[in-house]
């Protein structure tokens, strides 16, 4: 049947015509989605005018109009018909007789109706006090009657909300956040609410109301298409269930997705959960625009009268090489050049985790457009960004959706894509695969000073269920994927074994505790054997609460967790026999014996300065270029004397300099040769900007060794000058004693957040204490500082127990002060 034919039905045959015309429209297979919206919204229109026009006078100064989604002319199968009957005010007799004869005929037909009778006076009124009645009319249409009169009260409703937005706005915008608390997240949710979860069709309406406010826009790639794939599940499910209903339940799915054409529930649901995501994003995008603008205006007036006149400046603070923060977002300096900085997308992201704030729409698709692959294996840099970006707790989760959302990270990890959006139809879990794996990492960040790799310990978490997106046991499929990933990542054998472990066992210890006897010594056993060793022991205990606690509330408690802990106690004890020896300290290179030498001949600190490089990466995908750089090796011999690496350290904090991996060790002179001299063996970087010269470093670590440089006093004068930012709160430093970790001395472990003048805080801490340093061994994954200071008494011998754990709790007090 035509178009035409539906039409010359609804002419023919009155309301009974318009259902049997409405039922063949429904019912044909051929035509569906947009198309059968717009004929249905059509449609409803020709008869609705039919009834409009039936009396035997036409109606003056009275005008019928569409609001909401009719308003739009969509209108799904079970949809409301709202309806306004807008009239001048001359003859309500007429217009309540008119009324009623549109009225009584859709109620007859059992459509839902929202209607109301107003003047153009009215409907401004009531508009103005009921936020919802406005975004109506925003979509109003006309139908039938007095053009002019629907086109006046168009014209005054947009000028009313455009000039009420700044007021208007926030009301809305809390409004989609109440909805989004009592509804949850669309993408996320398994029986979800296609119209009122966040993400759904009310924020889609939102956006379009944004818009025409022309306070701001939305992004609008792909938003159109997502809120385009909502609407034809919600007319799937009418169609399948025979009510008007816009929540999708379980027992629905199979026969939605039968009906759109769909391999099964799981593809329906990821398709609903990816056009979640791109309304979400887009949301987020758009109200966060919408408070920079209406921020700028609040401040504008006084700004200029301050500045006498003019445009002000936005100020922009430096975050990292290329990487500035404005307006409360993170973008790209103006020098950046997303095609030759391969690490830059995961260089902005990093910084815009670890300072809290969002990445600007422009830079992610700056970089998106134009930044160039990754070399396999990533450039060292590029790995220490990942592990930083991961570690930085909540505000990991925004700005990862903001490169997810441009597809930078399934260009960075190929395998993303099997996961992403995948639903998990599991009570326990309440999160998508993609999420899950995400929100492990922010759980895991809050574990990074349990374990002495808090690097492998966030890869871990990110890739644990990786394997998900194939088929088979996930975690033996992961165990694949994790050993690909973490080479291409760059980890070397050692760390990819590590991980390829942690990932296929990350379901053994609490599987394990909470359903074998741990009285059996073959449980402890077969477990130790899987582990191999107690540091990836250490991690996988992490893993497992990170993960359980990222599943969902039901997944940890603290009986589990004390069975898991009861395990691992168990497992270490097994594993505790086959320690390996400590081993033997390396002899020392010529470099660092002339270096020594000299360094006694003058009697003052001697260094060099020599950048790192990794060799160009060369494929088909990849041409060969310039080496990486992985930073400086800076080598410094200083004559034994207190107070050396809070010097040095502080040093560096002053030049800004980050300190990647720190060694501290006396070194034997040669025979003949009088003196002690101790050696630092670093390698650093600069936060932003050039390295300073090695003459420079060297006379104000003199003068620090001298007392004459106030490095506490310098870098609290530059902290004063910068605002704290908002940032992330990280997990407390944590500092501990080793036992029997060295027959020689007293390791004193800390993990903390990195931080500029950590290490120099630390090294005065431990000189205040009077302890001796004999080494220590300092390295920084990712945002997390992880040291170790091998200390004796005055006499060269370990610390008592009690004197050790005085040390450590100070130096704790120290860095949580």
């Amino acid at each position: 049947m035509t178009s035409t034919d539906v039409h010359k039905d609804v002419e023919d045959s009155g309301p009974s015509g318009y259902a049997a015309a409405r039922l063949r429209l429904l019912q044909e297979g051929a035509r569906s989605g947009p198309p059968r919206r717009s004929a249905l919204a059509e449609l409803t229109d020709d008869w609705l005018s039919g009834l409009f026009a039936a009396g035997s006078e036409q109606p003056r100064g009275v005008s019928l109009i569409a609001v909401g989604g009719y308003g739009r002319g969509e209108l799904s199968p079970r949809s409301d018909l709202d309806l306004v009957l807008l009239h001048d005010g001359s003859d309500p007799g007429a217009v309540a007789t008119l009324a009623d004869r549109i009225w009584y005929p859709v109620w007859d037909l059992g459509l839902a109706l929202d209607h109301s009778v107003r003047t153009p006076a009215e409907a401004r009124k009531t508009a103005a006090e009921d936020l919802k009645v406005q975004l109506g009319l925003l979509d109003a249409r006309h139908i039938a009657g007095d053009l002019g009169l629907t086109a006046g009260l168009r014209t005054a409703v947009l000028a009313d909300w455009r000039n009420q937005a700044p007021k208007r706005l926030p009301e809305l915008q809390e409004l989609c956040a109440e909805r989004a608390e009592r509804q949850g997240e669309l993408q996320y949710l398994l029986e979800p609410d296609l119209k009122e979860a966040r993400g759904g069709l009310r924020d889609a309406t939102a956006l379009r109301a944004v818009a025409a406010s022309w306070l701001a826009d939305a992004p609008r790639e792909g938003l159109d298409d997502a809120r385009r794939r909502l609407l034809d599940v919600r007319d799937a499910l009418h169609l399948t269930t025979g009510r008007a209903t816009d929540r999708l339940a379980l027992q629905e799915q199979d026969q939605v997705a039968a009906e759109l054409g769909l391999l099964d529930a799981d593809t329906l649901l990821r398709q609903v959960y990816e056009a979640a995501r791109v309304i979400s994003y887009a949301s987020d995008v758009t109200w966060r625009e919408v408070g920079r603008v209406l921020r700028s205006r609040a401040v504008r007036p006084r700004l200029r009268a301050m500045l006498g006149g003019g445009k002000p400046v936005a100020e922009r603070s430096p975050l990292a090489e290329g990487v500035v923060e404005q307006d409360g977002e993170v973008v790209l300096a103006r020098a950046a050049r997303p095609d030759r900085d391969a690490v830059l997308p995961l260089r902005a992201a990093a910084a815009a985790a670890q300072a809290g704030l969002p990445l600007s729409l422009h830079a992610v698709r700056r970089m998106a457009a134009g930044v160039r692959p990754l070399p396999t294996p990533w450039p060292a840099e590029a790995r220490e960004q990942l592990v930083t970006l991961l570690g930085s707790g909540q505000s990991t989760i925004e700005v990862w959706e903001a490169l997810e959302a441009e597809g930078l990270i399934t260009r960075m990890l190929p395998d993303w894509e099997r996961v992403r959006c995948r639903p998990q139809r599991n009570a326990v879990h309440i999160w998508t695969v993609d999420r899950h794996l995400i929100e492990t990492a922010v759980r895991a960040s809050e574990f990074t000073r349990r374990v002495h790799r808090p690097d492998l310990l966030l890869v871990a978490a990110l890739l644990h269920d990786i394997g998900k997106g194939w088929p088979g046991d996930h975690s033996v499929a992961g165990e694949i994927i994790a050993k690909d990933v973490a080479a291409r990542i760059g980890f070397d054998r050692d760390d990819v074994a590590v991980l390829a472990t942690l990932v296929r066992h990350h379901l053994l210890l609490v599987d394990t505790a909470t359903r074998r006897d741990l009285e059996d010594p073959a449980t402890v056993r077969s477990v130790a054997e899987a582990v191999g060793s107690q540091g990836t022991l250490e991690l996988l205990h992490a893993l497992t609460e990170a993960d359980a606690l990222a599943t969902g509330p039901a997944a940890w408690s603290s009986w589990r967790g004390s069975l898991v802990a009861d395990l691992v106690k168990r497992v270490a004890a097994v594993l505790a026999g086959d320690a390996p020896e400590e081993p033997e300290a390396a002899a020392p290179t010529a470099e660092q014996e002339r270096l020594a030498i000299e360094a006694v001949a003058t009697g003052g600190p001697v260094l060099s300065l020599r950048a790192q490089t990794e060799p160009p990466v060369h494929s088909e995908e990849q041409p060969a270029g310039d080496p990486e750089p992985l930073g400086v090796e800076l080598v410094i011999a200083v004559p034994d004397q207190p107070g050396v690496l809070p010097a040095v350290a502080g040093v560096l904090a002053v030049h800004r300099l980050t300190v990647r991996t720190a060694e501290l060790s006396t070194l034997d002179l040669p025979d003949g040769v009088e003196g002690s001299v101790l050696l630092l063996n670093w390698r650093v970087a600069a936060q932003y900007g050039s390295l300073p010269q090695a003459a420079r470093l060297r006379a104000d670590l003199v003068r620090a060794l001298d007392g004459s440089l106030d490095i506490a006093g310098r870098l609290a004068e530059r902290d004063a000058a910068y605002p704290r930012r908002r940032g992330v709160v990280a997990p407390p430093a944590r500092v501990a004693v080793a036992s029997a970790a060295s027959r020689h001395a007293t390791v004193i472990e800390v993990r903390a957040q990195d931080a500029p003048g950590l290490l120099f805080r630390i090294g005065r801490a431990l000189e205040d204490a009077g302890v001796r340093m004999r080494s220590a061994h300092v390295s920084t994954l990712g945002a997390n500082a992880v040291d170790a200071f091998y200390v004796t008494d005055a006499k060269g011998v370990p610390l008592a127990a009690g004197e050790a754990a005085s040390v450590a709790r100070k130096l704790e007090e120290t860095l949580r002060g």
